[in-house]
């Protein structure tokens, strides 16, 4: 497995997958902070989750192109910063420190 091919199959996708991850845990930090100060928080939830949802596995649809290798290095850029984050801000503590 020449650099190209490991390259292609394993930095690229992760990589991706940790902007997706950065896209959708700084939305959703966003709709949370959002959520006092909207008149319809229903609306801004609901709203915010299809959007955050549509961008994620969009990308992820443009990784993967039908492999199922890179899909899951995607994915495990994904859940490596959920879990940097949770470490991070620890469930519980007072977030607001985090600005």
């Amino acid at each position: 497995m020449g650099f190209t091919s490991v390259f292609y199959y394993f930095v690229t996708p992760f990589i991706a997958g940790i902007f997706a991850g950065l896209l959708f845990h700084i939305g959703l930090w966003w709709t949370v902070k959002a959520l006092s100060s909207s008149r319809k928080p229903a609306l801004l939830t609901i709203g915010s989750y299809y959007v955050r949802m549509g961008i994620t596995l969009f990308i992820f649809y443009l990784v993967m192109n039908s492999s199922w290798v890179r899909l899951t290095v995607c994915l495990l850029g994904f859940l490596t910063v959920k879990y940097t984050m949770m470490r991070m801000l620890k469930p519980g503590e007072n977030v607001s420190s985090f600005e």
